[in-house]
């Protein structure tokens, strides 16, 4: 447990610690213009120590822009905005080659003018109001860290996050993503209306003339080192068959699911949430100070992980069933006992750990 990293003479243990205070000073930032909302604190700054993008779901007006501007600046890292239109294209947001000439020779010669994308964190503002060709913009971005335009790549800096937030309640217009996109996004985080009291404070605040300045908690290098921390956290054999029990779960195509997943789901996780559920699992474990999964932790992080990947099927609709009222009921009937998970789907079948 006490291994080293490259170049730092510092132990798990002590990087573990360190993340914690970086934790809590991060969310003390924040609230400084953040009230309340501590759950999508909790899961925003996850997603992001887990070295994924996440899509925040709200209705207008509950600072969802602020939340994504004030992290970037607690954070130390650029930041860049793109608000997504009818009429964005691809190349808005990637970039485009332009001719030029050099003056002394009078050569004219392609040139690459950097789109917002070059940057640390992109809020991608209520992306689906762009059609799927900018949608699709994103995805190299995403999942390779690079940008491809006029057959030449061009590498993104490193951390990269994509934040994109989605409203709700007004669809006419827009284009939903496709469950192959969304499906590309580690977190799906819904965010509330405030408490009374939260809001009362949103008031004080946001009328009054003093300017909050917010400072930088780390940088880009600390938060690389700190998420290789986390991929080594260790996760036992009995966790990973409590994650994949979880996830096998919600396909209806499987033998032996529960009854009210047959009922009500249409279409249900695939591997990447597996995937997801124990990568996050291990930040939230190393957030609250431990070096070790437990299932807890799997629980924690299964509703952001799987809400946008269950889809619901009709009757689900019919009866004001959605995808966290179905994953309430999974972690309910899941057994934890590693004995009882064996008997699920097979899994020893299904996890191989090699020796």
């Amino acid at each position: 447990m006490a291994t080293s990293t490259k170049g730092d003479n510092v132990s798990d243990m002590e990087a573990v610690k360190k993340l914690q205070d970086a934790y809590k000073k991060l969310k003390e930032s924040l609230h400084k213009v953040i009230i309340g909302q501590e759950k999508v604190l909790d899961e925003l700054l996850t997603c992001v120590f887990s070295r994924g993008h996440a899509v925040i779901v709200g209705v207008p007006g509950l600072a969802k822009t602020l939340l994504v501007r004030a992290l970037a600046q607690c954070l130390g890292l650029s930041f860049n905005r793109i608000q997504f239109t009818p009429d964005l294209m691809p190349s808005d947001i990637t970039g485009t080659e332009v001719i030029d000439q050099d003056k002394a020779s009078g050569e004219r010669f392609l040139r690459f003018i950097k789109g917002p994308i070059f940057s640390n964190i992109i809020l991608a503002d209520e992306i689906n109001r762009t059609p799927p060709k900018t949608q699709a913009a994103l995805l190299e971005a995403m999942q390779e860290l690079q940008v491809t335009v006029g057959g030449k790549k061009y590498p993104l800096e490193t951390p990269f996050f994509v934040l994109s937030t989605q409203n709700p309640i007004e669809q006419e217009g827009t284009y939903p993503l496709p469950e192959a996109q969304l499906d590309r996004f580690m977190f799906m985080i819904n965010i509330g209306y405030p408490q009374a009291s939260e809001e009362f404070e949103i008031m004080k605040l946001t009328s009054s003339s003093f300017d909050i300045k917010l400072e930088g908690v780390l940088s880009g290098h600390d938060i690389v080192k700190l998420q290789e921390i986390i991929r080594r956290v260790p996760v036992s054999d009995h966790i990973l068959k409590y994650a994949a029990a979880v996830t096998r779960q919600t396909r209806v195509n499987q033998p032996g699911i529960p009854q009210f997943v047959k009922d009500w789901v249409q279409w249900g996780a695939g591997p990447r949430a597996s995937m997801y559920l124990v990568t996050t699992a291990k930040a939230h474990a190393v957030l609250n100070g431990r070096f070790f999964v437990n299932v807890e932790d799997i629980k924690a992080v299964a509703h952001p992980v799987l809400r946008h990947r269950i889809i619901v099927n009709f009757s689900a609709e019919a009866e004001g069933v959605n995808s966290d009222k179905i994953i309430d009921k999974l972690l309910e009937v899941t057994p934890e006992n590693e004995t009882e998970l064996e008997k699920i789907h097979h899994l020893p079948k299904v996890v191989e750990v090699k020796k």
